[in-house]
């Protein structure tokens, strides 16, 4: 084949070589990776003391470690962090996907800060693949503000496919937080379901975020979730949808009356507001602040609190028994045997249960 750049009519010009290609093997490959100290229990309570994020951050991530090594210390560096908790008012805030939890967030947080000052603590639940068992972690980049605000800190953790261990270890972090000085958490549950039990039973208020103009209102309304929000907003009232979101208001409004009353005594509010032009902002932290004055002046806030801490002795019972009978190596045996006995139908799943358990030691 011919090269025109060979002609002699172009034989004034003159052809580059290129650029030399580098070699497709990594030249930093053989390098030795500087490994970083690991802190001690004690290093990492005194950092976390200090309010240092980067030990925070460290400890938080051997709360969610499923490494038993790693659980061993989370406990110790967690016990010695109960002490300075406490101090704290924690929000859970939930809503279903696309309601603008995260854009709302990012909008609430910067308004308390600068209304009273202290710190705030993000503690966000990304939902995980079921396949892949991966999670995006992406809220931290739909607030904007607030991640670069030096007295924020957000954590997004995976669910991992495991609803009751991701709330288990939020209530764990939320310690650690309230140790670091934090005296602002908001928790950030996946969406309407069952995580709202769980984000419900950590948390001193729980603002429930809703929208209006999807349909039906009151396909919005489950009542579990209506029964334990101590208050409700609608989002995006703005532009053509304000007449929608009052409307919306109203329903949830007569839903309400429906409902027996809390043990707070507080009567939830509806309202209505705009994360994204941050509308009626002021008007939703006012309400979140009368809530907790008025459930402090009452007792309700120590009571909540202490019963609080006893579901979650319950809750971690549980799942201490739950993990010993599975790991149980007599116990993973005989599942083999009974699973295949229930599929080929010579015993049911009833029975087959109780056997098992029976072979444990419950009778």
């Amino acid at each position: 084949m011919e090269h025109p750049e060979n002609s002699t009519e172009y034989k004034g010009l003159t052809v580059n070589d290129g650029v030399a290609q580098p070699s497709i093997i990594n030249p930093y490959l053989n390098r030795q990776r500087v490994k970083r100290r690991q802190l001690s229990a004690a290093e990492m309570v005194e950092g976390i003391r200090k309010g240092d994020v980067t030990v925070l951050s460290q400890a938080v991530t051997l709360v969610e470690s499923i490494n038993p090594d790693h659980q061993a210390k989370a406990q110790e560096v967690i016990e010695k962090c109960l002490p300075y908790s406490g101090n704290s008012v924690r929000i859970g805030i939930s809503g279903v996907p696309g309601a603008g939890k995260s854009t709302s967030i990012d909008e609430f947080g910067v308004h308390v800060l600068e209304r009273t000052g202290g710190k705030l603590a993000v503690l966000a639940i990304d939902p995980s693949s079921e396949r892949s068992k991966g999670s995006i972690l992406g809220d931290k980049t739909r607030m904007e503000k607030l991640a670069q605000h030096p007295k924020s800190f957000i954590r997004p953790s995976p669910s991992a496919g495991s609803l009751g261990g991701v709330a288990r270890k939020t209530r764990e972090s939320i310690i650690l937080c309230e140790a670091a000085g934090f005296d602002k958490i908001f928790v950030e549950t996946v969406g309407v379901g069952q995580s709202e039990t769980a984000c419900h039973s950590m948390v001193d208020f729980f603002l429930l975020i809703q929208l209006a103009g999807t349909g039906d209102e009151l396909q919005g309304i489950k009542r579990g979730i209506m029964e334990i929000s101590d208050g409700i907003v609608i989002n995006k009232c703005d532009g053509d949808n304000v007449d929608r979101c009052h409307l919306a208001a109203t329903s949830f409004r007569n839903a309400l009356h429906f409902f027996p009353p809390h043990e707070s005594g507080w009567t939830p509010q509806v309202l209505c507001y705009s994360g994204f032009y941050a509308i009626g902002i002021k008007e939703i932290w006012d309400m979140v602040f009368q809530y907790v004055d008025f459930v402090k002046a009452n007792g309700y806030f120590e009571y909540r609190r202490s019963e609080q801490a006893k579901y979650w002795m319950y809750e971690t019972i549980n799942e201490q028994l739950r993990n010993h009978f599975y790991n149980n190596p007599d116990i993973q045996q005989q599942l083999k045997k009974a699973e295949q006995a229930v599929l080929k139908g010579e015993k049911t799943s009833f029975v087959a249960a109780g056997e098992l358990l029976q072979d444990y030691g419950i009778k």
